[in-house]
């Protein structure tokens, strides 16, 4: 019987992981914009937005490089809107650091960065923008329906929401059940603060590292360390989301639906409008 050494091991299994990532990039290529596309576009083409926890390679223009998805993201926005400003609840996160100058696109003017918590917009007048962009941010959110309230709040009336969930079955979530709606309902209700711990438990003990390369967590210490910062670093998923729930979710919150369509390698993306 051959033998390997340890060495042996890790060199097959990085070549496993580099033809897997090669295979993914050609399939998101292939697979290029999604069929919801010119709907996304007519609820934002020239008109005035905030995206919440930008910037995001989802919504970049197809003349963007990008290691992960290639060259035709599934919704390019950027590049059509009239105006954007991004809000994030610190100045350096652990994904970015943000300038007060917000540039989304350099075919476009920059817009603003507006630090504070998404769930807590009070800089922000009413009716202030005609739409909103989120990607990969609702799940991070302890109290997601209290950000949704301030989204509404802050769009105008009849305005949308473009969202990009993770599709949990795709994740390093995917041991973990999609959260009932009840469950997030009951949170808001409760007034539930971004200090909440209720999830950590469920996350130590079925968050899959192997599949955590984001933020490149590779042990069970790092991952407990980073949990118990949350509240600074909002690294945390405190809720799971398939299609289901999460077009359930924003139906209770007084969302219409026009739109839900998968996204490789891990997108739930929802078009909806805030009903008049």
């Amino acid at each position: 019987m051959r033998s390997f050494s340890r060495g042996s091991a890790e060199a097959v299994k990085s070549q496993e992981s580099i033809a897997f990532r090669i295979n993914r990039k050609l399939r998101i290529f292939r697979q290029g914009h999604l069929r919801c596309l010119p709907l996304a576009l007519s609820l934002a083409k020239g008109k005035k937005g905030i995206e919440i926890g930008g910037p995001s390679e989802i919504f970049q223009g197809w003349r963007t490089l990008s290691r992960t998805y290639g060259l035709l993201k599934p919704l390019p926005i950027y590049d059509q809107v009239g105006a954007l400003d991004n809000c994030n609840f610190s100045s350096k996160t652990l994904w970015s650091a943000h300038d007060p100058t917000y540039q989304f696109s350099s075919r476009k003017a920059c817009g603003k960065t507006i630090i504070a918590d998404g769930s807590d917009l009070a800089a922000v007048a009413d009716h202030a923008y005609d739409f909103v962009l989120s990607s990969h941010n609702l799940e991070h959110f302890a109290n997601p329906v209290k950000a949704l309230m301030e989204w509404k709040r802050i769009t105008r009336p009849g305005g949308s929401l473009i969202l990009a969930l993770p599709d949990y079955r795709r994740t390093f979530d995917h041991r973990r059940a999609p959260t009932p709606v009840e469950h997030i309902l009951e949170d808001y209700s409760k007034n539930v603060g971004e200090d909440d711990v209720t999830h950590i438990s469920e996350v130590l003990r079925l968050h899959d590292l192997d599949l955590d390369g984001g933020l490149k967590t590779h042990s069970i210490e790092e991952l407990k360390a980073r949990a118990n910062e949350n509240l600074s670093n909002r690294a945390l998923h405190h809720h799971v989301f398939d299609e289901s729930n999460s077009a359930q979710l924003l139906t209770e919150v007084g969302l219409k639906i026009l739109a839900v369509e998968l996204a490789l390698p891990y997108h739930i993306c929802i078009l909806a409008r805030w009903k008049e």
